[in-house]
């Protein structure tokens, strides 16, 4: 079974990855055009989009212990990241753009007053970099070592991203405290595997 998922995801090109990954968007754009996005539609918008970000984040997220199980996706890791990070874009030009009206000075209250916005607006921060370096040649010019380092920053991402989610709810919203388990787990996995792994590079030397 596994030899099939795999030889699948060889064969299958990254481009219908974004097209997939676009399509919430342009289904959320229909139905702004059409207003259907309830009494306050920038709010749902600027919902949904963050929403869909975190779980794009989440996905992305799995790839790689995916892959310890023998489910090989990495070469979609990059469009899930890269998908991720215009959705966080997105949502924070929902929130700057439809929310606020580009009234600079309430964004910068805004900023400096609210935790759940200093914490989201931190994630997306740290978000610049991890896009920039996502193309092979960054690969190359870091060092494989460099760049998995810089890399780990997802997990960070990821982590204020679900508690940006969970204080936006206002109550302990069981949605909000799932998407932060799981990041949580998936964090702790990663570390306990390289424990392993360095123990068990000191046993064999």
């Amino acid at each position: 079974m596994l030899d099939l998922v795999n030889k699948g995801a060889r064969r299958l090109p990254t481009w219908p990855v974004y097209l997939l990954g676009l399509l919430p968007f342009a289904w959320l754009f229909a139905q702004a055009l059409t207003g259907d996005l309830g009494p306050d539609p920038a709010k749902t918008l600027e919902r949904e989009l963050g929403e869909f970000a975190l779980q794009l984040l989440v996905a992305g997220l799995c790839v790689t212990p995916l892959r310890w199980v023998g489910v090989n996706l990495i070469k979609f890791r990059r469009a899930i990241g890269l998908l991720a990070f215009a959705y966080v874009a997105l949502h924070l030009m929902a929130w700057a753009v439809l929310d606020l009206g580009l009234r600079w000075d309430e964004i910068l209250n805004a900023l400096a007053k609210r935790p759940y916005i200093m914490i989201g607006m931190a994630a997306f921060v740290l978000m610049i970099p991890l896009a920039i370096t996502s193309a092979n040649w960054a690969i190359r010019r870091m060092g494989p070592l460099r760049w998995q380092r810089l890399h780990m920053l997802t997990y960070a991402v990821g982590i204020l991203g679900a508690v940006h989610f969970v204080m936006l709810q206002k109550t302990w919203a069981a949605e909000a405290l799932i998407y932060l388990g799981i990041i949580l787990v998936l964090l702790a996995a990663r570390m306990l595997r390289s424990k392993w792994q360095a123990r068990g590079r000191m046993v064999a030397a």
